[in-house]
C-alpha cells in the first residue's frame, strides 16, 4: 500500500530524529537507555532489534528515538568521545545516527514507480540483477536453516525438560524406596504395625 506524501515525511522526519546504538549488553533493558539518556535528551521510543541468528547471550542493537534531531548529533558526538554510561558503569556503547534501512516498518516513497523487464545478458545492469537474484536465494537458504536450527533447538530444549521431569522422579522413587527400607530395617514397621494392629511381612 502506497503511503502518502506527509506520512512519509512524518517517517523521514523519525529517522532524522533516531539514534542506532549496538554492543549493547543483553541485560540492557528500555527503563535503562531512557535513564541513561534522560540527562541528555528526552527519550520517545526505544525499539530493540531482534537477533534471529546469534544465541541470546550476544550485544544487542536498538533504534532510540529522541526528540529532535539535533540532540542525535550530540549523542552520537559524546559516545564517540566518551564512555557511556549505563547504570553507573561505563559500556563499550557505539552510536550512530539511523538511516531507512533500519526500520522494518518504513513506508513506500510516494510516487515510486517500479519496471519489470527482461534483461538481455549484454546489458549493464544484468551482472546487478544477478546479484540480486543469488542474494535473495542465499537469504532464503539462511532463513530455512534458522528455521531448521529453531525446531531443533526447541525440541532439545523439550527432551532436556522430560529428561529433567525424569530425573527428579526417580530421585523422589528413591528417597521414598530409602525411607521404607530404613524404616524396614529399624523395625520402625513392626512398631507402628502393633500400635495399629496391622500385619507387616518380615521380608
Amino acid at each position: 500500500m502506497e503511503s502518502s506524501a506527509e506520512e512519509y515525511s512524518a517517517f523521514e522526519q523519525k529517522v532524522s530524529r533516531t539514534v542506532y546504538f549496538d554492543n549493547l549488553s543483553p541485560q540492557v533493558t528500555e527503563s535503562v537507555i531512557r535513564t541513561a539518556l534522560d540527562q541528555f535528551a528526552t527519550v520517545k521510543n526505544v525499539k530493540f532489534i531482534p537477533n534471529y541468528v546469534g544465541p541470546s547471550n550476544l550485544p544487542q542493537c536498538a533504534l532510540v528515538e529522541l526528540d529532535s534531531a539535533k540532540k542525535v548529533k550530540e549523542i552520537v558526538s559524546m559516545v564517540g568521545h566518551y564512555s557511556f554510561m549505563m547504570s553507573g558503569m561505563p559500556r563499550p556503547v557505539r552510536a550512530q545516527p539511523a538511516v531507512m534501512e533500519m526500520f522494518d516498518d518504513r513506508p513506500a516513497k510516494p510516487n515510486r514507480k517500479l519496471k519489470v523487464r527482461w534483461l538481455k545478458s549484454t546489458e549493464p545492469d544484468f551482472e546487478v540483477a544477478k546479484e540480486l537474484k543469488n542474494l535473495t536465494r542465499k537469504h532464503a537458504a539462511e532463513i530455512e536453516f534458522i528455521r531448521k536450527v529453531s525446531s531443533f533447538l526447541l525440541q532439545l530444549e523439550e527432551e532436556e525438560k522430560l529428561a529433567k521431569q525424569q530425573e527428579e522422579t526417580l530421585k523422589g522413587h528413591y528417597k521414598k524406596f530409602k525411607m521404607i527400607d530404613g524404616i524396614m530395617a529399624d523395625k520402625t514397621a513392626h512398631r507402628l504395625a502393633r500400635i495399629y494392629n496391622l500385619h507387616v511381612a518380615d521380608e
